[in-house]
């Protein structure tokens, strides 16, 4: 089978979208007052992240498939999600953490019930995979074709909110959400444009992008980002194929930048975003002047971040 033929599509979507829909909300658009922007506060979903719709799409399918232990290596929120969406549908969860990740997002795993195993960042998928071999677990990575089918519902209900053709601004770890959103936004309005987001100091994706082939960068290079949840060292090579295919842009942000759109969703909108879940917002307002006419949508892909950060 070619790799064009296992690309997620619109049906694919539509599929994941009915599965998941009693266990995730549709999330509004909400208008930066003056600004042509509208955010999707993801950080609205159950775990705080988009990273649900994915989870239960995929872990719902492997249930279905007579699977009852999965796994997963994450920098906190996929971990998060899987986590959730294994004791939703009845699996058994092991995740495993970077040393790195935040307390709040390790505590969160376990308190959804997973077992947590946490390594130093170079070796988390390593031990991933030992540790499933061990298990007889299977593997769940963020840029499976279940997953980005889930995440693509995100695309879906922003196409149809749209009142025109417009863009939207999607944050890039693994390329999962870009490589779903993509694909759901273009198959309901094809003029929209799709750009992918990036920190400057993590931006393996951009790199990619421009040169036309998946370039990964070292842990030592995208652990230097506050985003923590975008340290992925290289783009997924599922995500790479759709957002090879569909994506219109990819650009870089600050950490600056980042801080100040952090300030400004919770200031403007009074939504709670982390570093990572911000730099879609931070996109607009370093390059929103070079941004075609139309409106603007920032996704808002997480909010786990302690109270009073």
């Amino acid at each position: 089978m070619s790799m064009v033929e296992t690309l997620v599509t619109e049906a694919d979507v539509t599929a994941a979208t009915a599965r998941i829909a009693p266990f995730v909300g549709r999330t509004p658009l909400l208008r930066l007052p003056g600004e042509r922007l509208w955010v999707k506060p993801e950080n609205r979903q159950p775990t705080r992240s988009f990273k649900v719709r994915g989870a239960l799409n995929a872990v719902g399918q492997l249930a279905k498939r007579g699977v009852n232990h999965v796994i997963a290596q994450s920098s906190g929120n996929h971990a998060q999600a899987i986590a959730y969406a294994a004791g939703r549908l009845g699996l058994r969860a092991t995740v495993v953490l970077p040393d790195t990740a935040p307390e709040l997002k390790v505590t969160a795993a376990r308190a959804l019930g997973a077992e947590v195993v946490i390594t130093p960042p170079p070796l988390r998928e390593i031990t991933c995979m030992a540790l499933a071999d061990r298990l007889g677990a299977t593997i769940v990575r963020s840029d499976d074709f279940d997953i980005i089918a889930g995440h693509g519902s995100a695309g879906t209900e922003i196409g149809r909110d749209l009142p025109r053709g417009g863009t939207i601004l999607v944050p890039v770890c693994n390329g999962g959400l870009l490589a779903g959103v993509a694909v759901a936004a273009k198959a309901v309005n094809p003029a929209i444009r799709v750009i992918g987001v990036e920190p400057e100091l993590a931006a393996d994706g951009v790199a990619s992008f421009r040169s036309g082939r998946r370039t990964a960068w070292s842990v030592e290079q995208t652990y230097r980002t506050r985003a923590d949840g975008l340290r992925a060292p290289v783009v997924g090579a599922l995500a790479w194929e759709h957002i090879h295919r569909y994506v219109d842009d990819m650009v870089t942000v600050s950490e600056d930048g980042i801080g100040a759109a952090v300030d400004l969703l919770r200031q403007e909108l009074g939504e709670r975003a982390e570093p990572s879940g911000a730099v879609a917002t931070a996109a607009y307002l370093t390059h929103g002047a070079a941004i075609p006419a139309g409106p603007v949508v920032a996704i808002l892909s997480g909010g786990n971040v302690a109270d009073g950060s």
